[in-house]
Formats: C-alpha cells, structure tokens, sequence
C-alpha cells in the first residue's frame, strides 16, 4: 500500500541516508514535523501517514508486518533504498517490524517511547469514547467537539492532539478499523534479532519502556542504547523537542 507522504529535499547535499517519520497511533505525519524540520537540514526527510489515518488509504487489517510493508512500497514510490527509520509509538514498532521484512534496507532505527512486547493494559478506551461521542453528535465545529470530549478526557493536551485530525465534522481516522485491531497494535509478535544500531528514546514519567521489559528489548536488539529524557511522557518529543534532537543526532554521528 502506497501511503499519503511529504518529502523533504535535505538543504545541505551530504551522502547520508533519507530518514522516515512514523507517527502513532491516532496521529498524522504532521505530529514529527519538529523532528523533520530539523532534521531535514542534513537529511532528505519522508514524512507518512500510517494506514487508517491521515489522508493514507483505509483497510480492514492493521498488523505490523502489512504496515511495515506499507512503508517499504511508499519508500519505492520516491526511489529511496536505504533509510533511518524513526517512529514514536505505535510508529515505532512499525519500524521495528520493518528491520524483519527488509534487514538489509534499515540502517539505523531510533524508537521512540515503546518497546517490543505485548501491552495488556488498554490505554486508549477513552479517546475512542470521546472520537464516538463527537461523531454521534454531528457537530463541525472544533470548539463544540472540544466541550464534548471533555466529558471523556481529562488531559486537555490529548484532546488537543486528537483534535488536529478533526476536519469539516469528520475525523481522519478509520475509527471502526481502529477498535477491531487494538489488541493488534498493542500486541507484538518477537521479531529476529537485528543487529545493527538503535536507539530507544523513554519519557521517564512514561510507563512504556518501563524496565522490566529489557530482557525481552534486549533479545530482538542487542546493540539497542537507551536515552531517558527526565520531565517528559510518553509524548516526549513534544514536550522537550530539542532534547530529542540532541540526542537522535549524537547517536547518528556515532555510525
């Protein structure tokens, strides 16, 4: 499946690799846009919208390995043949499924905020109460659907993320296709080890790359590094981007 994208021209000619965005779940390639605009100074950049989101076509399936396979058709579309892969969450195993369809295509992978395990616990049930009690209630206007989704979401930096896919009364996501595969997304099947160089990025107040799934990180990465960013979430690029940057590109020099 060849993906709704945008492609940055790098500003400086250099010889490294193209990067590819992938943004989470509920997202749009819009949500790396910090991270693409600086890193397209040095980089030619790909930003995507993952399948079921965006502008990027719906389908009723949502496993990784399709997803990962949606990124390698959209890289052909643009010629590109070996890439840094960087994705925030649900993005992030998607990269990570990528280094198990194309090894050889991956050279360097930065993930940001998740790990390659099985999450039991459903963290998402109230945003997808919120995205239905606005379509039920037909409103258009961004205020209205605010107010509504107030009822469901106390975090109004979430609702304010979720509100920029809000467009017209219509929500650029394909909710029902969502809902049947969460277990899916949040699930994960262990990969084959890959050997080549990642980073794993971690919002210390985030649960996501809590510790106690080293072993399992460890396993299917054995050359994995980690950065912890102190006063971050999951959300951690957004919340101290220039934190990130300084890390993802002190780790991309060291290859």
């Amino acid at each position: 499946m060849i993906l709704n994208n945008r492609l940055h021209s790098a500003q400086y000619v250099t010889n490294q690799p193209a990067i590819l965005l992938i943004h989470g779940l509920f997202g749009s390639l819009d949500n790396l846009g910090i991270l693409a605009r600086d890193l397209r100074q040095t980089h030619t950049v790909l930003q995507v919208d993952v399948r079921n989101h965006g502008l990027s076509p719906r389908c009723d399936s949502m496993n990784y390995a399709e997803m990962a396979q949606d990124m390698f058709d959209t890289l052909d579309t643009h010629s590109l043949s070996e890439v840094i892969v960087i994705g925030h969450s649900m993005g992030g195993k998607i990269a990570m499924a990528m280094s198990a369809c194309y090894p050889e295509r991956v050279k360097q992978m930065v993930i940001i905020d998740i790990a390659p395990v099985t999450y039991t616990i459903r963290r998402h049930d109230s945003m997808f109460s919120a995205l239905d009690a606005v379509t039920q209630a037909r409103v258009t206007d961004r205020r209205e659907a605010k107010t509504i989704m107030e009822a469901y979401i106390d975090e109004p930096e979430v609702i304010q993320f979720l509100l920029k896919s809000f467009h017209q009364g219509e929500w650029r996501f394909n909710i029902p296709a969502l809902w049947n595969n969460y277990d899916t997304i949040s699930g994960w099947q262990e990969l084959p080890t890959w050997r080549d160089p990642i980073l794993f990025i971690r919002g210390k107040n985030s649960a996501y790359l809590d510790p106690k799934y080293q072993t399992a990180l460890l396993k299917q990465f054995p050359q994995a590094k980690a950065y912890i960013i102190a006063g971050a979430g999951h959300w951690v690029h957004a919340e101290k981007p220039q934190t990130v940057q300084r890390a993802i590109h002190r780790f991309l020099a060291e290859d």
